[in-house]
């Protein structure tokens, strides 16, 4: 078994108050668990508005596939609308 984990750190610059913030998240964490059927949450920067943390974690039984829902994941996130990554930091269990 392996345990994929990926966090990125976000910049959302059009976020004028926490809804906005909540609003961009929801809609990445929701496109996430249901393209990937990966765990996904907020884990750092709750309390700024244009900052966040989300990371996400993908269990398979294969190193490369969870390092291939890992990438598609990565590049989901980087083209999403209203987040722009600050950086990416992968990590294996």
């Amino acid at each position: 078994m392996v345990v994929g984990v990926l966090t990125w750190q976000l910049h959302l610059p059009q976020s004028h108050s926490l809804k906005d913030k909540r609003q961009v998240l929801r809609s990445l964490k929701d496109r996430l668990r249901a393209r990937f059927n990966v765990s996904a949450a907020e884990t750092d920067h709750q309390e700024l508005w244009q900052r966040a943390a989300l990371t996400v974690a993908v269990v398979s039984t294969e190193r490369a596939h969870a390092e291939q829902v890992l990438r598609e994941a990565d590049r989901i996130v980087a083209e999403a609308s209203g987040a722009l990554v600050l950086d990416a930091t992968a990590a294996w269990l």
